[in-house]
């Protein structure tokens, strides 16, 4: 909760206490503290939600594009852009390693996912092959988008021009999976029906 929506409810309730001597209605007067505390209780609650999934990213940006960034409130994902001396083409049915110039650190317990841009996808063919690609905690090096070319055409990628998205997820790695051998499996109806077994429809 911000500073000053800490002192807007002080206010409120400020004003409320000084009511109370007049002859106000008590029932409103009770309404207007309980919407007051209403308001305080979910500002309290999306402020501990917020801290108790949030999380920091270390990142270097060694290329002269701008910072990673979301390009909306409600984004999952960071776009990551093409850090290039000259244009880069990609033949058709083509794969093509190309560099960001983005270094991150990412705490245990976490990864990041490098995912394929929507927009590539659809307009241009062009799809991030290990989709998703991912970025260890213990990995220091350059981010670097693995771009294949479905198309029929030849697509040429420019200097800062969006083409993967990263996004940072909880995994059960070393030290935090605890992996147990067992003799036999719990059975289930499905038990080992496998591609298709639920059918097409």
């Amino acid at each position: 909760m911000e500073r000053n929506d800490v002192q807007s409810f002080i206010k409120r309730l400020q004003d409320l206490d000084k009511r109370i001597d007049d002859e106000s209605d008590p029932d409103e007067l009770l309404r207007e503290l309980n919407n007051i505390v209403e308001e305080i209780s979910t500002d309290v609650e999306l402020d501990i939600t917020r801290k108790s999934i949030s999380t920091t990213l270390k990142f270097i940006n060694k290329s002269s594009n701008p910072d990673p960034d979301f390009a909306t409130e409600g984004s999952s994902g960071f776009d990551l852009r093409a850090n290039l001396s000259k244009d880069q083409i990609i033949n058709e049915h083509s794969v093509v390693s190309i560099p960001t110039g983005i270094y991150v650190e990412v705490d245990p317990g976490l990864e990041v996912q490098i995912r394929s841009r929507s927009g590539l996808a659809d307009n241009a063919n062009l799809f991030v092959l290990n989709s998703p690609g991912t970025v260890d905690s213990d990995y220091r090096g350059e981010i670097k988008i693995i771009l294949a070319n479905f198309s029929d055409t030849p697509r040429t990628i420019k200097n800062g021009e969006r083409i993967a998205q990263a996004v940072v997820c909880p995994v059960y790695g070393a030290g935090r999976l605890n992996m147990v051998k067992v003799d036999n499996l719990s059975e289930t109806k499905r038990n080992s029906g496998g591609f298709g077994h639920t059918g097409k429809t």
